[in-house]
């Protein structure tokens, strides 16, 4: 017996069997020896092919589609994992990089109308299944399906990457390029196929439909690590393993590895449940979505429904994986009260505001050095100015003679300190502008949760956002006169910054913008719902409600800079840019933890969803945090001296580019170093001003007998968060790579290292 022992999984969904399994078994044996599958021996046999039983899976994930389409799923199946093993046997072992990439640019000619002759059996399955599929579909659906197939051949270069370097990822890394390589949004793309069930092209990119799919890939990938724990890495060596990376990252042992990535599962299954439980009505309501789309994205949430029930159970009968059994219900419910109260359950909705939030917090990790702009003190009082001409410093709707902000706590916020050292080089003008978008989208993040968070008006909310987007025409000509700060503010700003930008940048810009101010109502859905997010989920909201988004992208289409878009979506390129984002997101998170927590009665703070998802005390979950911070820093080091170099080799760029791609990797060093000294300085911190500020009268609410139930009723929501500003650097210095691993402490609190100042930090 060995002493790898599987969790006990939480099922909400019990398998069902298509009556056809028996002619997809023989239909796809058949078809896998016409593709050559089966003429090499050291890749698969007839036997091995028969033990690991594709018909039996997809009879499970597809049980209601005809025998013809489960014959055309399961082909499907019996391509895409002889693929990985193919993959791993020519190129995985033998570590040919150079070869491996040509094989998988090959790949991409035989998902068009004229292929090249094929030359091994992946060409050759994947020319016959092609024209057998694409004919049923759309061409929104044929687009995303080559785009999901292609991240799912490209990304296995990220797997041999890995091995190359004897490296383990981080679990943010992991498990977002998981999803990619692993290919359950393949699969779930295949879902819309087999049920005959295309998603609406105008809902298909839609936050619930993305979540609904993110959140079933995730589950599919945790799931099938779980199992193929001892196969792949105890076996083959294998470094892409969630196990495997949180024993690394956690430094513990594997059963509490196996523990943590189980939490995991559960929770990406419950977020599954939440976005379609609270999310599609919304989603359906918002945009008059008629009854007949609505069946077909009911029918698309019940397919991914039925995958997750049936890969589950397959994999507990296929030879492909262990099965050592160490929990009950493999193949009924299994729906245990420590998966209901548990990780992505009734825990999180136990979060307790308003609470003592006193940790200490440690020293981030800042391999760069902060450059100030010589038009600091001028940005200070232009913006000042600005402010007080666009109403900030007014009362606003739903607080009756209350403003938001006064001018002195602009003053002490200091955003113009923060803009300084992100865009050193700017011009007094251009720091002027970066200044004033981080007061609008600061004002912005604070004004959310003070006049439609406090009173739950998410229907105000949305009406705000729509009136928002209304104040940034791609043609520049105004359509409604602004009635309050926050509209006035960017009917200023959309055309001193979009005026100049060609029509493709300002409509990039554009969704930028709609992208964290619609992030902004998921908090406040979040806040009236008294739910922490799932850490995945929220670590990618994130990015959008601190502003990353928006400021990159000005960067990215800065004046004379040059990136062609197929760089813009390499693994290199948008790893490096997620990792830097995420760097200053959990640095927002440790230095405004007490004020959120405490005085704003917050819930979207890494520290809390992080201590929430591990059940561990605040000080244990800042440890973890910082970890986090500290990992992604480590990666944007190794990508942008090793990574994105080779890849500019390989695809032989320019000089013109080459400079393009070294400004804007210098702008993230600024932006990244100059947060943190702001953080460091900003009096937005300081607990004086928390004290004396409104967030402080905010969270006071009534007193007095009888008013307990009024307290609740009165918690306000965030006021939070200082989106960066815009970047325009041009210093190409690159630091050297720290090669150090890092390691989160394992969560006792003995073992907690002694933190080194308390927070909220003061200035220097």
């Amino acid at each position: 017996m060995s002493s790898y022992r599987l969790p006990d999984f939480y099922l909400p969904y019990p398998p069902r069997l298509n009556p056809h399994v028996e002619t997809a078994r023989a239909h796809t044996r058949g078809w896998a020896a016409d593709m050559g599958m089966l003429d090499d021996p050291d890749i698969w046999s007839e036997e091995s092919l028969e033990a690991m039983d594709y018909g039996l899976m997809c009879a499970y994930t597809h049980p209601d589609c005809s025998a013809p389409e489960l014959d055309l799923v399961t082909d499907w199946y019996v391509w895409v994992f002889y693929f990985d093993d193919h993959f791993l046997e020519t190129f995985k072992r033998s570590r040919d990089l150079d070869g491996a990439q040509d094989y998988l640019d090959r790949l991409d000619a035989f998902m068009t109308d004229d292929p090249p002759e094929p030359a091994n059996p992946v060409e050759r399955g994947l020319a016959d299944l092609w024209p057998r599929t694409v004919p049923a579909m759309s061409q929104a659906w044929r687009r995303r399906f080559v785009r999901v197939t292609r991240d799912l051949l490209q990304e296995s270069m990220w797997e041999l990457f890995h091995i190359e370097r004897e490296a383990v990822s981080n679990p943010i890394e992991y498990i977002e390029e998981r999803r990619k390589v692993g290919g359950a949004p393949w699969s779930a793309a295949l879902v819309e196929h087999a049920a005959g069930a295309e998603l609406p092209a105008r809902l298909a990119d839609s936050r619930p439909i993305r979540v609904l799919t993110e959140s079933f890939a995730d589950a599919v990938h945790l799931r099938n690590d779980l199992f193929s724990y001892e196969r792949e890495v105890l076996q083959e060596g294998e470094l892409s393993n969630c196990v495997l990376v949180c024993e690394r990252f956690f430094g513990c042992e594997t059963a509490r590895a196996v523990e943590i990535t189980n939490d995991l599962l559960t929770s990406r299954l419950h977020q599954f449940e939440h976005a379609a439980l609270t999310e599609l009505p919304a989603l359906f309501a918002d945009e008059g979505v008629l009854p007949p789309e609505q069946a077909l994205v009911l029918s698309y949430v019940k397919g991914l429904q039925d995958w997750q029930a049936g890969g589950h159970a397959w994999h507990t009968a296929s030879s492909r994986y262990t099965k050592t059994a160490g929990g009950s219900g493999f193949l009924g419910m299994n729906v245990a009260r420590a998966h209901v109260t548990g990780a992505g359950g009734l825990r999180n909705h136990t979060h307790r505001p308003f609470s003592e939030a006193a940790v200490r917090l440690p020293e981030p990790y800042m391999p760069f050095e902060v450059r100030d702009n010589p038009h600091l003190d001028a940005a200070r009082a232009a913006d000042v100015e600005w402010c007080a001409a666009m109403g900030f410093f007014d009362g606003v709707p739903g607080i009756p003679a209350t403003a938001v902000w006064s001018e002195p706590q602009l003053v002490g916020f200091d955003l113009a300190l923060c803009a300084s050292g992100i865009d050193p080089d700017a011009t007094a003008d251009e720091l002027v502008l970066a200044t004033n978008w981080l007061a609008w989208g600061t004002y912005g993040d604070d004004y959310y949760p003070r006049v439609y968070g406090a009173a739950r008006d998410l229907v105000g909310a949305k009406l705000g956002n729509r009136r928002l987007k209304e104040f940034m025409p791609l043609d520049l000509v105004p359509r409604l006169a602004p009635m309050t700060g926050l509209e006035r503010g960017l009917a200023d700003l959309w055309p001193r910054t979009a005026g100049p930008l060609p029509e493709g940048s300002r409509r990039a810009f554009r969704v930028a913008v709609e992208e964290m101010i619609d992030s902004w109502v998921w908090e406040l859905a979040n806040q009236a719902q008294h739910r922490v997010p799932d850490p995945v989920d929220y670590i990618e909201m994130r990015r959008r409600t601190f502003g990353s988004q928006m400021t990159m992208s000005l960067a990215r289409l800065a004046p004379g800079r040059v990136i062609p878009a197929e760089i813009h979506r390499t693994r290199e390129f948008l790893g490096m840019t997620d990792a830097a984002q995420d760097y200053a997101c959990l640095l927002n998170d440790l230095f405004s933890y007490r004020k959120e927590v405490q005085f704003e009665g917050e819930l979207h703070n890494a520290v809390v969803v992080l201590g929430t998802f591990l059940d561990r005390a605040p000080d244990e979950a800042v440890t973890v945090v910082d970890a986090l911070m500290t990992s992604r820093m480590r990666q944007f080091e190794h990508i942008t001296t090793v990574d994105l170099p080779a890849l500019l080799d390989r695809i032989e760029a320019g000089e013109t580019v080459r400079e393009s791609v070294g400004g804007y990797v210098s702008d993230l060093r600024n932006w990244m170093a100059a947060i943190l000294r702001w953080h460091r300085r900003s009096r937005r911190y300081f607990e004086e001003e928390l004290r004396r500020g409104p967030a402080a009268r905010w969270s006071q609410g009534p007193t007095g007998l009888g008013t307990a139930t009024a307290r609740i009723l009165s918690l306000a929501p965030p006021a939070h968060r200082a989106p960066p500003a815009l970047t325009a650097s041009s210093d190409h210095r690159a630091p050297a790579l720290a090669a150090s691993s890092v390691t989160a402490p394992a969560l006792t609190r003995s073992d907690l290292a002694a933190p080194a100042h308390p927070l909220p930090a003061g200035a220097p």
